[in-house]
């Protein structure tokens, strides 16, 4: 495997990351490049790699063997887990550079897609080439791009100057919502607020199930009202009472009477329950079917791919009505056990209800201890009539009971001893 001696960072964001021996360690995430007071072009120092538990660490350029589309290897397979951090010579190429608003030499104003960096005789790479879009007035026109020396452009010296989104978004667009939502993380406040607010309602809604409680309610509030409730009616009703727990009960209502009434009902209900019970972290829409749905019926509902793992694991039998709060709780079936059933069969004569289910008031370490007991994924929560209210996943079970930062990006406390470590290629 060869590299090539030019190579455009943006195209290398989440490519993998290999050791020597074919392990794949990581994803690329940005390349560090390091600021030098002449008027040189910035020297890369590294590339910055995303572990397991959303880790991101520096991967020093001399440690790197081959880099292409499709992997970049690394020359050893010891890594210093220290977390990285930037430091103040420093920038992030893609998070800093990319949708840059800059001028060419001709006086030409454009924007920034993509920067190449490049590799001397000495084996010293540096940011050598900048990909930029002209600016044109015509809307229904994509401006020329220009790939051009880095000293033919102006405004890339100074950091911080406004930027667009269209080009980061386009990196972005491929990630996972918790990666995404990773990215975002390590983004500056005001940028992070930009590219959120540029992600459609559904992304948007999904990526902040997958952030920290105050960079939910952060974004939360840069977005207006109207905008704020939209995504709320996109997001699970469990994780948008979660969220709309976290703000003062007036802003609460605000954006409730705001969303649509059936959106907003299910939250309503949820947000009445005291915290750390089941009804406070169930969620009210399972799959539920009457007795006289077949098996092939339910393994079509579960294949619904808006459906989580959690959620589809399991359908929920009960009386007509069929949404919360249904008529009488009957039982459960298991998606293994819909396998192994004939698919005309119907669910009436496959269900169980062997195990008591759960109440609303039915405190989390009890919660848990039953879950745990009878290797359940998912439990039903039924009121005092034995109507279905909702059910508690593992999932919910998890993100209730791990501490609340654990979102954060420095949550791996048993590397915390390796941040006191020098970086990787540090000589001092």
């Amino acid at each position: 495997m060869s590299t090539p001696n030019r190579v455009y960072i943006a195209r290398l964001a989440g490519v993998a990351v290999f050791d020597p021996n074919g392990d794949q360690v990581g994803r690329i995430r940005d390349a560090v490049a390091r600021m030098r007071p002449t008027q040189r072009p910035p020297e890369v120092v590294g590339l910055v790699a995303e572990m397991p538990m959303r880790r991101r660490i520096f991967l020093s350029i001399n440690r790197i063997t081959s880099i292409d589309a499709d992997a970049v290897v690394l020359g050893s397979g010891t890594l210093n887990l220290r977390r990285f951090e930037k430091r103040p010579n420093e920038l992030l190429v893609l998070q800093e550079l990319l949708d840059r608003r800059v001028q060419l030499d001709t006086g030409q104003a454009g924007s920034v897609v993509d920067v190449a960096m490049e590799r001397s005789r000495g084996g010293e790479w540096a940011l050598t080439r900048v990909a930029v879009r002209e600016q044109t007035s015509r809307l229904a026109r994509r401006g020329h791009l220009h790939q051009v020396e880095w000293d033919r452009v102006r405004g890339l010296g100074t950091l911080g100057e406004n930027r667009g989104t269209a080009n980061l978004l386009a990196v972005l667009e491929d990630m996972r919502p918790a990666d995404l939502a990773n990215a975002l993380q390590d983004l500056p406040d005001a940028r992070r607020n930009e590219v959120a607010a540029a992600l459609d309602d559904e992304r948007l809604a999904d990526v902040l199930g997958e952030l920290p409680e105050h960079d939910q309610v952060e974004i939360l509030a840069a977005l207006d009202r109207e905008r704020a409730a939209d995504v709320l009616e996109e997001m699970d009703p469990d994780d948008a009472a979660d969220l709309l727990n976290e703000l003062p009960p007036p802003e609460q209502d605000v954006l409730l009477d705001l969303m649509e009434p059936d959106e907003a009902t299910p939250v309503r209900q949820l947000l009445r329950y005291a915290s750390g019970t089941a009804g406070s972290v169930m969620t009210s829409e399972p799959v539920i079917l009457p007795p006289d749905a077949t098996v092939a019926e339910a393994l079509a509902r579960i294949r619904e791919p808006q459906l989580s793992p959690a959620v589809a694991a399991q359908v929920f039998v009960t009386r007509a009505p069929l949404t919360t709060p249904t008529g009488r709780y009957l039982g459960m079936v298991h998606f293994q056990a819909l396998l192994r059933e004939p698919p005309a069969d119907l669910l009436g004569g496959v269900v169980v209800n062997d195990i008591d289910p759960l109440r609303p008031t039915t405190p989390l370490p009890e919660i848990t201890r039953r879950m745990a007991t009878y290797d359940l994924v998912a439990m039903p929560v039924v009121d005092r009539t034995m109507r279905l209210v909702g059910a508690v996943t593992v999932d919910d079970v998890l993100d209730h009971s791990l501490p609340r930062d654990w979102r954060d990006r420095d949550v791996m406390s048993a590397a915390s001893a390796a941040d006191e470590a020098p970086r990787d290629g540090d000589n001092g």
